[in-house]
C-alpha cells in the first residue's frame, strides 16, 4: 500500500487549498484596507487645500 493513495491525495489538497484561500483572502482585506486609508488620506489632504 503507497503513501499516495486516493485519501492522502485529497486530504493533501483539501490542506493545501484552504491555506491558499487564506493566503488570497488575506491579500485582498489587506487591499481593501489600504483603499480606505487612501481614501481617508485623500479626503483630509482635500480639507486642508
Amino acid at each position: 500500500m503507497g503513501r499516495n493513495n486516493e485519501r492522502n491525495i485529497k486530504k493533501h489538497n483539501d490542506k493545501l487549498h484552504k491555506a491558499q484561500a487564506k493566503a488570497k483572502q488575506a491579500e485582498i482585506s489587506r487591499k481593501e484596507k489600504l483603499k480606505e486609508i487612501m481614501k481617508k488620506f485623500n479626503e483630509s489632504k482635500n480639507e486642508e487645500e
